[in-house]
């Protein structure tokens, strides 16, 4: 395996792993291949698949995205694997079609997860780490290792632990302060302790993994590096378990800006950041916070007539980093509804935007051009929010067609919808509600006829004005009705073994939407219909992806 230069930074992504195991971001096998894409467009270094041992479903994205992304001139692709050979033996196989290949594999190390999770010694731990490292570099060159819950384990075994694992053939070893427990002084000096002390170290690569519970993940993972570590693993947005994983954006930047502090870079193309923040906060139904740095709306806004004035004489009189430098372009190019393709791409282009096909341009450009004609001047920000939507990939199981609601003061709220079915059907029913929304939604369910439960309902305008586009996220959650029941449409047959596995999925899983419009209201319909379709093709996209996995040999001895 390659070393990188020694001020190479390597940028380890695990939205897909350790970011859609926090509650309610979980994502179809769809959104996990745009997420894949978009995360190769930034140039990560290595992406983090997911887990396929937990279940088919995680397999069949793995190897998907595997084959599609994992390209000769692609990231890495890694996945996770428990530190037992049946784990190790899904990940290897759900990674073959990619260029180039990981396994990560983890045992904790920390007597506190010994003796209460594992119920192992140390020293049985460390025969575990020896066999299974060395197992899974008798399938592949590039190993990974992370001893978890490192930040709190004897500094001592943590050494021997690492030491094993390197004699057993790993090539990077991932240092994870699990809990999100240790101080950034403390973290750099673990790092620092190991780099120094531990045989064999220097020919690998040193590894962050750092969680935000006292909100320091990134400076711990910046001290990491600081001390010797050359890969960092992060998410966008910083989601993950509990209060989340170190924001890869934040990472980025930080990196970027004081390159000479920290005399090392990244490879990643920073005017990717925020298409990618946006895409995946879509995708999982979870708003960036505006004050959130480098992708919060806030972020590069001024208020106060001092800081004004400054930025008005000079932009680094309040501002480290411009705005072009993570994606959003500065351009004065003026967007209406006389503007022509011509200008429209160029404005796309000027975002770094990347479109797949003419037909998906054309589309787009359709939608621009009916946003013009409600809102007299389009900015970047709408243009996102527009590519965002349709990026969704969310199955059109059921179309909505036509929206119409009458509510005020002294009215009962009714409203009427059309959708279209997955057979060209036309359903037409009405339904009367609290609100607006909550009239279009008893009236949609009365189509679908599938049981549900609104969990989350945010509403964010994209730019200021009366004439603002409304983005609209919405997340429910499937209510317990057995899965072969009370839908209007057949999503395909199953034996009863699945049939009970899908269904105790979907009872549990939340499903997130988002749509876009000047009209709140229909955004909140369009937002809605979105995840109900994932809702409804969940199953039979689990239904396939367990026939796909065990046609390939997941599950058998």
């Amino acid at each position: 395996m390659e070393t990188p230069a020694v001020d190479h930074v390597r940028i380890f992504d695990t939205t897909l792993r350790d970011g859609e195991q926090a509650p309610g971001c979980t994502m179809t096998l769809e959104e996990k291949l745009e997420v894949a894409r978009q995360l190769a467009r930034l140039n990560v270094d290595i992406i983090e698949a997911g887990f396929p041992a937990a279940s088919p479903g995680d397999w069949a994205a793995v190897h998907e995205i595997a084959r599609e992304v994992g390209t000769p001139n692609g990231p890495i692709i890694a996945a996770l694997a428990r530190a037992n050979r049946d784990d190790i033996e899904k990940a290897w196989s759900a990674i073959q079609p990619a260029a180039k290949k990981r396994i990560h594999t983890f045992m904790s190390t920390s007597d506190i997860h010994l003796e209460h999770q594992f119920r192992k010694t140390r020293e049985e731990a460390l025969v575990i780490i020896r066999e299974m490292v060395s197992f899974a570099r008798s399938l592949c060159d590039d190993v990974e290792f992370s001893p978890m819950d490192a930040g709190r384990s004897d500094p001592l075994f943590l050494r021997q632990a690492v030491a094993v694992a390197i004699e057993a053939g790993a090539t990077t070893l991932n240092i994870p302060d699990t809990v999100g427990y240790l101080t950034p002084d403390e973290y750099g000096a673990m790092i620092r302790d190991l780099y120094e002390n531990v045989p064999g170290i220097k020919q690998c690569i040193l590894s962050t993994h750092c969680h935000d519970d006292l909100g320091v993940a990134v400076a711990n993972s910046l001290a990491g590096v600081r001390n010797g570590a050359r890969q960092v693993e992060c998410t966008i947005n910083g989601i993950g378990e509990r209060a989340g994983n170190a924001s890869l954006e934040e990472v980025v930047m930080a990196i970027h800006t004081r390159g000479q502090f920290y005399g090392v870079r990244t490879q990643i193309n920073t005017r990717e950041i925020a298409r990618t923040s946006r895409l995946v906060s879509s995708f999982i139904g979870v708003p960036v916070p505006p004050n959130k740095a480098i992708v919060g709306a806030n972020a590069f806004a001024h208020e106060s007539g001092i800081h004004q004035d400054g930025v008005l004489k000079h932009r680094q009189t309040y501002e480290i980093m411009s705005a072009e430098t993570v994606g959003l372009d500065g351009s004065e190019l003026v967007l209406g509804k006389h503007s022509g393709r011509h200008a429209f791409r160029t404005k796309l282009n000027a975002m770094g935007i990347e479109l797949e096909s003419e037909e998906e341009f054309q589309h787009l450009f359709e939608r621009f051009k009916d946003l013009c004609d409600r809102k007299k001047r389009v900015d970047e920000r709408d243009i996102l929010a527009l590519v965002t939507g349709e990026l969704q990939h969310a199955p059109e199981i059921y179309r909505l067609e036509h929206v119409q609601y009458n509510s005020g003061l002294g009215m009962i709220p009714t409203a009427t919808v059309r959708l279209i079915g997955p057979e060209g059907q036309v359903y037409v029913d009405s339904d009367t509600g609290t609100g607006p929304v909550d009239a279009i939604y008893r009236a949609i369910n009365r189509v679908v006829q599938r049981p549900s439960e609104l969990i989350e309902f945010s509403i964010n305008a994209i730019t200021e004005g009366l004439d603002a586009v409304a983005e609209v996220t919405v997340r429910i959650r499937e209510q317990g009705a057995p899965d072969t029941e009370g839908a209007r449409v057949d999503l395909g047959a199953s034996t009863s073994t699945t049939t009970v596995l899908t269904g105790k999925r979907a009872t549990q899983q939340i499903f997130s939407g988002y749509g876009v419009h000047t009209d709140t209201i229909v955004a909140a319909a369009q937002a809605y219909m979105a995840a109900l379709n994932k809702m409804l093709a969940a199953r039979q996209e689990r239904i396939k992806a367990e026939a796909v996995a065990y046609a390939a040999g997941y599950g058998t001895d």
